[in-house]
């Protein structure tokens, strides 16, 4: 077999190949699919999309709550990344389907490539002859002695075994000028070429066994629906929405409470969630968290005992982050913690009306009971308790920094030291409940409150936080907190506020300590008017009134007079509803001025809070729970082979380098004459003074000769 130099120099041609397949087809666009589909282009470009989709989950967190992409990154790019179906990208079909294409179209590369790479790797390439040797780059010449020949031969086949490389001796052909010697090292490199992309397969069919296309492709068989959960008892849910235990691959979520059991894991999908029956059962002895100074969680630790359905064997295992217990191929992960089942004791304080004592009520998580009066049939659920709540209280960030939160979320994530810790001041602030409040329609708010004051720009207040839907932010209301850190005297001053028996006696007794008693009349009624536009709308109707009365040109002075009306009744209205429960008016010092300024804002602010209902937690005996994230991962040892050969792969590509060697011996008169040609696919440093070592050592003593 004749080779040119130029074959013999480069790594073209025996190199893969990045045309593809050549289907002899009827239809021409059969047999283009087909070659474009085993191409090279083709399995490159879907890894390039497999990889930005990966970076693009790195970035964005997966499957969290829709309002968190809201705030992380703005309403558009929520909308664009949910179309797109990002927030879950590692499950999206376009993805799957992406990578499925990588996994065929690699396999068909190497198929197409593997058995020439190989046949490479084991040719000596010895069919070469002497009349190539002026085409090669690195060669050299000598002459030499006809008695000397031989010992030069043996001495350069020493210094090539030394560096590594295996010789095949040729018989002379004096006819073919076949070469004498042909040496080689580095075939291996072939093998890398071949291993890394089998690396790609592998890893790309354990990546489709541990996704969801198993567990969609049995629920679709089985005809499995998704159900909400929250609607039945484990117990209650039908076999259509139930998976086996020996499902092949899934990640649900199990809740276990303390001194609890359970035997079953939710599946959550995207449009309600499947039970999966676990071969075990779980039982939680003991949840177990320590925290750091700052408040922020240290340590979840779940003291368990697992016992298995089909054995009876049970086992007692310790679950923290990143330490699973493993069962018969089901990972069990500490994932987070939450409320099992904790007593509450709380009080509901109206937000309407001239009533200003709570109603006392004894409550678990996650039980709602009924709340009645004249006006309203309402249902109070308490769906949530958190004992500890860290907040950073820090100075809130620069407005130019929020100007784009999508950015700047991307620049924290691939920087972690732009954010920076300047502005953080974390500080647990105490238990807080989660309720919502339902009408006799079924209409719901969610209603989020802490169980202590929080001191914020310098005042103590208590925060209630309100929204219509999950999708919102919740929007606070502050609550002033008086000396005794209570919301007695806010409710006080709200009782008395929608009175208006107490709103016409406050506004008379501050126009007679303000005016003469010619214009007391007047400004009496004109408090009044302030207090129950505030009572009935808030500030902002207040602000109405005034525009509707009062010429532009005389609005801002007339605001003026009006804020100060309303402040000087607001606070005989506050006064006048300490005596009427039993108690001394208050010292008008600072103190006592700025809770009235926030007691008014407060009240104003009411309007918007749009709950008749405020509730709050009093006492509490919590219960633990565990959240466990139960895995089986059929792919997880794929993809570990996988990536041992991509490193094997890439390691003998980057560092074993193929390199061969030929030596032509050749009788002129009384000398012989020894070529040397080497070559290697890619030129380094290494292997040019390699070459120059083999010369010296081939024309030593002896006339050199190119």
């Amino acid at each position: 077999m004749n080779q040119t130099p130029a074959s013999l120099e480069g790594a073209d041609s025996s190199g893969p190949s990045t045309s593809g397949l050549e289907l002899k087809a009827q239809h021409p666009l059969v047999a283009e699919a087909v070659e474009l589909l085993s191409s090279m282009r083709f399995a490159i470009s879907a890894l390039v999309v497999v990889c930005i989709a990966s970076a693009i989950g790195t970035i964005v967190g997966q499957n969290a709550p829709s309002i968190n992409y809201v705030n992380q990154f703005g309403a558009f790019w929520a909308e664009v990344f949910s179309a797109l179906d990002v927030v879950r990208v590692y499950n999206a079909p376009w993805f799957l389907v992406i990578m499925g294409l990588m996994l065929v179209s690699t396999s068909l590369c190497l198929i197409r490539n593997t058995p020439k790479m190989l046949r490479e790797a084991r040719s000596w390439r010895d069919q070469v002859r002497d009349s190539t040797f002026p085409a090669f780059k690195h060669r050299a010449a000598v002459a030499l002695a006809a008695s000397s020949a031989e010992q030069r031969l043996a001495e350069f086949s020493v210094a090539l075994r030394e560096r590594g490389y295996r010789l095949r001796t040729v018989e002379p052909q004096a006819a073919g000028r076949l070469p004498l010697l042909v040496a080689r090292k580095g075939t291996s490199n072939r093998l890398g070429y071949i291993s890394a992309h089998l690396a790609i397969v592998v890893i790309s069919l354990g990546g489709l066994l541990d996704s969801e296309l198993p567990l969609r492709t049995m629920a679709w068989w089985t005809d499995k629906a998704p159900l909400q959960m929250n609607q039945f008892q484990g117990n209650e849910v039908p076999g259509s929405a139930r998976l086996p235990a020996h499902t092949p691959s899934y990640r649900a979520n199990s809740l276990v409470p303390e001194g609890g059991t359970t035997d079953v894991a939710v599946v959550a999908q995207g449009n309600g969630s499947l039970l999966l029956d676990l071969p075990f059962e779980l039982h939680l002895k003991q949840f177990r968290i320590e925290y750091y100074p700052t408040g922020m969680p240290k340590l979840f630790a779940s003291d368990v005992v697992l016992k298995d359905k089909e054995t009876g064997q049970e086992k007692t295992a310790t679950i923290e982050v990143n330490k699973p217990l493993i069962h018969r191929g089901v990972a069990i992960y500490q994932s987070s913690f939450d409320d099992g089942g904790s007593h509450l004791k709380l009080t509901a304080y109206p937000m309407a009306g001239p009533i200003r004592s709570g109603l006392p009520v004894d409550l678990t998580v996650g039980q709602s009971v009924g709340l009645k009066n004249s006006q309203s049939n309402l249902s109070l659920e308490l769906t949530g308790f958190k004992p500890i709540n860290v907040e950073n209280m820090g100075e809130p960030p620069d407005d130019r920094e929020a100007e784009d939160p999508f950015k700047k979320h991307v620049a924290t994530v691939l920087s972690p030291a732009l954010n920076s810790e300047k502005s953080k001041q974390l500080r647990n602030v105490g238990p807080s409940i989660n309720y919502k409040l339902r009408d006799g329609s079924g209409q719901a708010k969610e209603f989020h409150t802490y169980m202590l004051p929080i001191e914020l720009e310098g005042a103590r207040v208590y925060l209630a936080g309100v929204r219509n839907s999950p999708d919102e932010q919740f929007r606070y209301l502050r609550i002033p907190a008086d000396a005794k850190d209570s919301l007695d005297e806010f409710m006080r001053l709200r009782a008395a506020m929608a009175d208006p028996a107490m709103r016409a006696a406050a506004s008379r007794r501050f126009a007679a300590q303000s005016a003469p008693v010619n214009v007391s009349a007047t400004l009496a009624e004109s408090a009044q008017k302030a207090l129950e536009a505030v009572a009935e709308g808030g500030i902002n109707q207040l602000g109405q009134l005034l525009e509707k009365t009062v010429p532009e040109a005389e609005r801002e002075r007339a605001a003026e007079i009006v804020l100060r009306l309303l402040t000087g009744a607001f606070w005989e209205l506050w006064q006048q509803a300490r005596t009427k429960d039993g108690l001394r008016p208050l010292e008008r010092n600072e103190d006592n001025v700025r809770f009235a300024q926030l007691a008014l804002n407060a009240v104003s602010d009411a309007q918007l809070f749009g709950a008749p209902l405020l509730v709050a937690l009093n006492d509490f005996q919590e219960v633990k729970a565990s959240v466990f994230q139960v895995t089986r991962s059929p792919g997880k040892t794929t993809v570990y082979i996988g990536c041992l050969l991509l490193t094997l792969g890439v390691f003998a590509m980057l560092y074993v380098q193929e390199r061969r060697v030929w030596l032509w011996s050749q009788n002129q008169g009384g000398e012989v004459e020894l070529k040397m040609a080497a070559s290697t696919p890619r030129q380094t440093v290494d292997f040019e003074k390699e070459f120059s070592a083999l010369s010296a050592v081939l024309s030593a003593n002896g006339e050199r000769r190119t």
